[in-house]
């Protein structure tokens, strides 16, 4: 996305500068908000509209993907609408798919409302950014920048106490209809600031070939992996079939993107190495990020008997450290090794999700939370160092694509790490559970003791029963909520070494593109 005619108009002044700031950032929030909210909700969802909880996942996964998918046209549409009247369009539009959101009357049409409120919502976070750093003189770019990468740490917070109290105290679609005042009166304000400096238009190719391939393969591969575990993976005719189109769109899309004039993702940016390494160890860790980060809040409500609203305040506390230590690491990321700062956000996501992995049954509150808290610490250290590397040597009139197709892997690595985090789980669950069922026989003293137990309660065999086979249930689900994290801790300390195949990259201008654009990928929910 080229900035360079908007970015020559003069800076605005004033209450115009303060209200602009106010409108962007009230933008970005809902936006980030919107990407959280719901992680608590999902039980509730779920069961309203008659479905698993683990089917309320695609809540999450389609708007991700669908997300991902619009990233890369940002450049392209901008060019095409300018970046001021974009903007607009995608905040109204966004309003619009969030209140038909909270309409949904089953989970096929929330999944599908889902789909293109994330589509809309694409355009928006590089655009409130390029139209932020327009507003501002180049000597208060950092501080702007600053300003608006808060509200992408503070949303985190946010998100999950807010939708637990609303998913408690009112109906779900209320975590959606919120967003209807704040919309509405951020793309007033923009418009009325804005739309005078609009920038200039010019009409350019699309590579229509690449996005229908893009889209129809990358949309195959997440319905798979959405439907594998329910359709018994590849013993289903459809689950095969999505896997082959998956495969072979994916085949076309690279051959193609590789010799089109005006592909709508440059791969070519994969031969640098800086550029590959950071970006691949940003999708695989922010897959890990949203697996984990989807997967905790469902334990404590499906089996460990947690409200919305407690549950979003254990999830809650993973943004305050950020809060606090993101800007020390903004201000001086030029001084250390990205390298070195982002192998320390490693360690630190391995220490929190080995100390999740001995979770059981009898965790208290502060248990849980401690990890949580921590976590902050390795989100603050995450995606700045990581941006650096991907952007670090790279000429200026690529760093938009690359920024695009960093971003756009980070999204697709999220919503594939949330579908992969759910499916292992219910599998490790289903193993757990036959090898604790086993247990329960005549010959065990402990299994005889408590049914004995239950039947002098009032119990018949019947309700005994049952009701060790529910105490199995939350046994299995806590090991194969174990299980779960610790592979992924043990995925984060194999990424060490991925992050140092990247060459050390000149200082100074790694620190000065990561300030500025670490806002863009900070919306880690």
């Amino acid at each position: 996305m080229s900035t360079a005619a908007y970015t020559s108009a003069a800076p605005l002044q004033g209450s115009a500068r303060m209200w602009g700031t106010i409108a962007l950032s009230a933008a970005t929030f809902m936006n980030v908000l919107d990407s959280s909210i719901a992680n608590v909700s999902l039980p509730a969802i779920a069961g309203d509209l008659g479905v698993s909880p683990n089917q309320g996942t695609w809540v999450i996964t389609s708007f991700g993907v669908a997300n991902a998918i619009a990233l890369p046209l940002t450049g392209w549409l901008s060019q095409r609408f300018g970046q001021v009247r974009l903007f607009t369009t995608s905040v109204l539009l966004f309003v619009i798919t969030s209140w038909l959101c909270g309409l949904a009357p089953n989970m096929s049409v929330l999944i599908t409302m889902r789909a293109l409120q994330g589509f809309v919502a694409g355009p928006m976070m590089p655009l409130a950014q390029a139209l932020l750093l327009s507003s501002y003189p180049p000597a208060l770019a950092g501080m702007a920048m600053a300003l608006w990468a808060m509200t992408t740490l503070v949303a985190p917070v946010m998100g999950p106490l807010l939708g637990g109290w609303i998913t408690d105290q009112m109906h779900w679609g209320w975590i959606f209809f919120i967003n209807i005042p704040v919309g509405f009166m951020a793309a007033f304000i923009t418009w009325t600031i804005y739309h005078k400096r609009e920038t200039p238009t010019r009409q350019l190719p699309i590579d229509s070939i690449g996005l229908v391939l893009l889209v129809v393969s990358v949309a195959s591969l997440q319905i798979m992996l959405d439907k594998g575990k329910e359709l018994d993976w590849f013993q289903s005719p459809l689950v095969l079939g999505l896997g082959v189109v998956s495969l072979v769109g994916f085949a076309f899309f690279i051959a193609w993107e590789l010799t089109d004039e005006h592909p709508v993702v440059d791969l070519k940016l994969l031969k640098i190495r800086n550029f590959w390494t950071g970006t691949l160890a940003l999708s695989i860790s922010y897959s890990l990020f949203m697996g984990n980060l989807v997967l905790l809040p469902l334990w404590l409500q499906q089996f460990m008997g947690y409200t919305s609203t407690q549950a979003g305040m254990l999830m809650a506390p993973v943004g305050l450290l950020a809060i606090v230590l993101s800007p020390w690491v903004g201000k001086n990321v030029s001084k250390y090794d990205p390298r070195a700062l982002a192998s320390f956000a490693f360690l630190v996501f391995a220490l929190v999700l080995l100390m999740r992995s001995h979770f059981n049954t009898q965790a208290d509150f502060a248990t849980i939370m401690i990890p949580t808290i921590l976590q902050g610490v390795a989100v603050a250290f995450f995606f700045i160092p990581l941006t650096g590397i991907i952007l670090g040597g790279i000429p200026p009139a690529r760093i938009p694509s690359a920024s695009g197709l960093s971003s756009f892997a980070r999204m697709v690595g999220g919503s594939f790490g949330t579908s992969i985090a759910i499916s292992v789980w219910q599998d490790r669950a289903a193993m757990h559970h036959a090898q604790l069922a086993e247990l329960v026989n005549p010959l065990n003293g402990a299994a005889t003791s408590a049914l004995g137990a239950m039947g002098a309660a009032g119990m018949d065999a019947q309700q005994a029963l049952g009701q060790i086979n529910r105490m199995v249930d939350q046994q299995a689900f806590m090991l194969a909520a174990n299980d779960v994290f610790y592979a992924s801790a043990i995925i984060f300390m194999v990424l060490i070494p991925l992050v140092w195949l990247a060459r050390p990259a000149k200082r100074a201008a790694t620190g000065d593109v990561a300030a500025a654009q670490a806002a863009a990928a900070a919306n880690a929910h």
